[in-house]
């Protein structure tokens, strides 16, 4: 994820700001050449596609950042993080695709960057291409695996990455669950927070949040992508040259680029993306097939699902949207509120307290339209209540919570010995049920979701 602050790099363009700002951009940039002598590459599609991948870049930080922020540990010639971003030739949309470190990969036959000697195709995992032959092998083994054709490559470090976020004054990222991890030192409660860039840092980089560890930990990439993109685009910094400067600046110590990617094309990118905002963009996680497909010498590795991951780089080739709007009329729905427990194991009893004849019957039958285990038989309360409440052991706060998300403004009351049943009492405030969606961090992601989507509640548009 270090390489989500290139990417601010391109929307930061559309400041509209003069060439001579883009030109100390592009002369601060160290170049690769990422795509040499390569030969037989798969045909160009349509629109732009950019490899971002992120290097641990150790050597670069401070001790006192070493200590805070737990980045121990030896540098090495090596990138856990890899995305391919696709622009859409009209630049009105860009589409993340995640690609997981430990997926089942194939390294091409040719030449050992090192030595010049002839090497046979030989599986490997994919980050495992980088050590082995730098950018020009990680790409000619993604190209290999996606039939794509990669038209830019940018590689940036921790350091980049926390200098960006720092400079653009923080980034909100919000949480249904604690986020804990020992190995990185993320710590967060359930909620809202603006992080800087070394606590950003340690957002992207926890894998032992849960037991999900890359799976999870793309999807919080996501995320905070999308969360950056509505900074950097919210916050007038495009319209700020002086901000414009200092956010550029903050990139260049650590960016590597390919020699194409120049001052014009970033400034012309930039512009063409003026209006972009979280709802412009998609991100989708490579589909896999098997989770632990062990590999005689390499171990456990992600292979993906083969038709559909040819289904999804066929509609980046194609320039084709992932996420299609049926037609709509009238005004627009509600957004989906993630939730932290599956809703078909939330038992729910709702009880009307109002005077209104039906309100606990209609009550339950929009929860139960969401997803929630409601018993289908609503009781009438004791008394009428203003204010909708939602009683819970607080042994199931977790599955309070996620009802809660469904019920915005309902008072959580936390009653000991209640048990597993959760009871809704329906008040005069109560307005309609929000759907709710339960994304299994366990599992890979399946469909791809917008921008606006997945930041924090009111973010977006």
């Amino acid at each position: 994820m270090r390489a989500v602050s290139t990417l601010s790099v391109v929307v930061l363009a559309s400041a509209g700001i003069g060439h001579a700002v883009v030109s100390s951009l592009d002369a601060g940039i160290a170049r690769i050449d990422a795509f040499k002598d390569m030969k037989n590459r798969p045909r160009a599609g349509h629109g732009m596609n950019i490899l971002l991948v992120g290097t641990d870049g150790r050597d670069r930080i401070t001790e006192r950042q070493r200590r805070e922020y737990r980045l121990g540990g030896a540098p090495c010639h090596c990138t856990d993080t890899m995305m391919i971003v696709h622009i859409s030739d009209d630049r009105d949309r860009a589409t993340v695709v995640s690609l997981p470190r430990d997926s089942y990969a194939e390294v091409p036959a040719g030449a050992d960057p090192a030595t010049g000697r002839q090497r046979a195709a030989h599986p490997i995992k994919l980050n495992a291409a980088y050590s082995e032959g730098g950018p020009q092998m990680t790409v000619r083994t993604i190209e290999n695996m996606t039939h794509l054709k990669i038209d830019h490559y940018l590689e940036v470090d921790f350091t980049s990455f926390m200098k960006t976020v720092d400079v653009l004054g923080g980034v909100d990222v919000c949480t249904t669950t604690p986020l804990k991890d020992s190995y990185s030192g993320l710590d967060l409660a359930p909620g809202t927070h603006t992080l800087g860039g070394g606590q950003a840092l340690q957002y992207v980089r926890a894998r032992h949040v849960d037991g999900t560890s890359d799976l999870g930990r793309m999807k919080r990439q996501q995320r905070f992508l999308a969360a950056l993109i509505e900074r950097a685009t919210s916050s007038g910094v495009l319209l700020n040259p002086m901000r414009f400067r200092d956010v550029t600046r903050a990139v260049l110590g650590s960016v590597r680029a390919d020699e194409s990617l120049g001052a014009d094309e970033l400034l012309d990118l930039g512009r063409a993306m003026r209006n972009f905002s979280p709802s412009s963009s998609e991100f989708t996680t490579v589909p896999i097939a098997q989770m632990n497909y062990d590999v005689k010498g390499i171990g456990s590795t992600l292979k993906w699902d083969q038709t559909r991951s040819d289904q999804l780089f066929t509609a980046l080739r194609d320039d084709k949207p992932l996420i299609v709007d049926p037609p709509h009329h009238g005004p627009a729905p509600a957004p989906v509120a993630p939730v932290e427990v599956d809703p078909r194991q939330i038992r729910v009893l709702v009880a009307n307290g109002t005077g209104t004849a039906g309100l606990a019957k209609r009550v339950d039958a929009a929860l139960a339209a969401t997803g929630f285990a409601t018993t289908r038989q609503p009781v009438t309360a004791p008394a009428h209540v203003p204010h909708t409440v939602i009683s819970y052991d607080p042994r199931w706060d977790r599955s309070a919570r996620s009802l809660a998300a469904a019920l915005p403004g309902a008072e959580l009351r936390a009653v000991p010995g209640q048990g597993p049943m959760l009871r809704v009492t329906a008040g005069a405030d109560f307005k309609d049920v929000h759907k709710v969606r339960f994304d299994d961090p366990a599992q890979p992601q399946r469909t791809a979701v917008r921008g606006n989507e997945v930041v924090c509640s009111g973010s977006g548009s």
